[in-house]
Formats: structure tokens, C-alpha cells, sequence
């Protein structure tokens, strides 16, 4: 049976969302809720760093936490270094950190046992977030790269031909779209396929539901790293030289 029929007899719903109606307006209420506690746990995360940084001096060993931030720091760092220089924009290290830790707890979301299936979901299977996030990063990147260079930004618009305009055009449109459509197809999948595997009897079903949830972390933390890579990569694009972004 595929899964488009058994979406279609109400055993898996694809795309649905509990909502709230706000002036008018219709509130996906899982994504918010959903978006606010991943909020919550990274701003968390961050205070909690923050005060053991600041007793780093009397700690002996630092805990696998502070490891795991300096390891995903000192990778971030490497990364900007090499595409924008870390002097030149200095923000995309917190943001490239900030957006990873976020869209990987978004993502597993899911995975973590709960009683508030229907409210705590991935936020980023919802295409508003992952647009959301994909304009805010696109829009940034172009602010950089005017304020940066100036009225030199627009060149590579027109390089190495006048004629690429209109392709050069396109290509900064589609970024922002398959930034989005990339999280969000993904980590949609993963949720599909953990529903459809427990419309199996409960004497089977826990092995492949088992294994693929295992799965879905490492593809979860996968779009995170691919995501947070990204920022990068066009924040390099847009701040860097004339022959880098080429």
C-alpha cells in the first residue's frame, strides 16, 4: 500500500497541522510550539556555556558538552577562516553555530519520546519554517556582501559576461528555494516514514521503527551540518574576493 492511500484512509496524515486562528490569520500551533522549545534548549545550551566559561579558570575537566561545542566551534571557525576570513564578518561563526545547534534539535524533535505528538513535532517538516530560515540567511548574506563591497557586489552579476545576468539572477532566486526544500523534504520524509511504520502490528514494528529513527538522527544531524555548511559557503561568496566567489 502506498503512501499516498494510506494518507488517504486517515492512517498517516501528511502535511497537516493543528492551528490556531490569529486576526485572520491561520498559525501552524505544532511549528511554533514546536520552534519555541528548540529555541528555548539552544538559548539554554548558550547560557549554560557561557557560565562555564566564565568558571573555566576552577574546572579541572570539561565535561563532553563543552567538548562538543569546541569541537563544532573550532570546525565553524576553520570554515569561515577559509571562505570569508573570520575578521571580515565575524557573525557567521555564532550564526553558523546558532543555526546548526537549532535545526539539529528541530530535527529531532521527533525522535525524542513524548506525550505531545500531535503539538511537539519537527518543526523544520513545516516549509514555512525552513523558508523562514532559508530568506533570513539569503537576505543577510546580500547585506553582507554590499556592505562589504559596496556598489562592487553587483559586479559578479554581470561577470564573467554581461549576458549571464539573467542566469546569475536565477541562480541567486533558487538559493534561498533549494536551502529550504532541501531540510525541508528530508526531515518530512523521516516523519512520514516513522508514521507509516507504526500502522505495523506492535509485535514487528519496533525493530524497523528502531532502526530507522536511528537513521533519522544521523539525517538530521546531517541537513544541520549541510544547512549551517551552506550559510557559510555563500556568506564566502558574497564577502569574499572577485576570484573566490567564482
Amino acid at each position: 500500500m502506498s503512501v499516498r492511500a494510506l494518507a488517504e484512509g486517515g492512517g498517516v496524515q501528511v502535511g497537516e497541522h493543528p492551528t490556531w486562528q490569529v486576526l485572520g490569520l491561520t498559525i501552524n500551533a505544532d511549528t511554533v510550539i514546536s520552534t519555541a522549545i528548540a529555541a528555548v534548549i539552544v538559548l539554554g545550551f548558550g547560557f549554560y556555556l557561557a557560565a562555564k566559561a566564565t568558571a573555566k579558570a576552577t574546572a579541572k575537566v570539561p565535561n563532553g558538552l563543552q567538548l562538543t561545542f569546541e569541537a563544532v566551534t573550532d570546525q565553524v571557525e576553520r570554515q569561515v577562516e577559509g571562505t570569508v576570513g573570520i575578521r571580515t564578518a565575524p557573525f557567521v561563526v555564532p550564526l553558523a553555530i546558532s543555526l546548526f545547534f537549532f535545526i539539529l534539535i528541530a530535527n529531532w524533535l521527533a525522535i525524542l519520546p513524548h506525550a505531545w505528538e500531535e503539538y511537539v513535532r519537527p518543526p523544520t517538516a513545516d516549509v514555512n519554517l525552513t523558508f523562514a530560515l532559508a530568506f533570513f540567511v539569503i537576505i543577510l548574506v546580500h547585506l553582507t556582501g554590499i556592505r562589504t563591497k559596496g556598489k562592487r557586489y553587483f559586479k559578479h552579476f554581470v561577470q564573467p559576461y554581461p549576458l549571464m545576468l539573467p542566469l546569475t539572477i536565477l541562480e541567486e532566486l533558487t538559493k534561498p528555494i533549494t536551502l529550504a526544500l532541501r531540510l525541508f523534504g528530508n526531515i518530512l520524509a523521516g516523519t512520514v516514514m516513522v508514521a507509516v511504520l507504526g500502522l505495523l502490528p506492535a509485535a514487528v514494528s519496533w525493530l524497523p521503527t528502531s532502526v530507522w529513527k536511528l537513521f533519522d538522527l544521523f539525517i538530521g544531524l546531517l541537513q544541520a551540518v549541510i544547512f549551517a555548511l551552506l550559510t557559510i559557503l555563500y556568506f564566502g561568496f558574497a564577502a569574499g574576493g572577485e576570484e573566490e566567489a567564482h
